[in-house]
């Protein structure tokens, strides 16, 4: 999955202890202020097909994006 612009639309949906997976993350990538988060990017498959697709990811300052995935495609 390449990036073809920015990340657009950021919202965050959970901060803290608000995220189910806040153990998980801090075990795996350190201690953080952790915020769900979500956004829409255009991106090129590996097939080489273009596509518009929402995007969650978890991030946390000093440790940047983490997990970041295709949730459903837009177009």
């Amino acid at each position: 999955m390449d990036f073809l612009g920015p990340v657009t639309d950021v919202e965050t949906i959970a901060v803290g202890s608000g995220i189910r997976e806040l153990e998980r993350l801090e075990t795996t990538y350190g201690r953080g202020r952790w915020r769900k988060c979500k956004g829409n990017a255009s991106i090129r498959l590996s097939d080489g097909t273009v596509r518009l697709a929402e995007l969650p990811w978890y991030e946390a300052v000093g440790i940047g994006r983490k997990e970041l995935k295709i949730k459903r495609y837009l177009n």
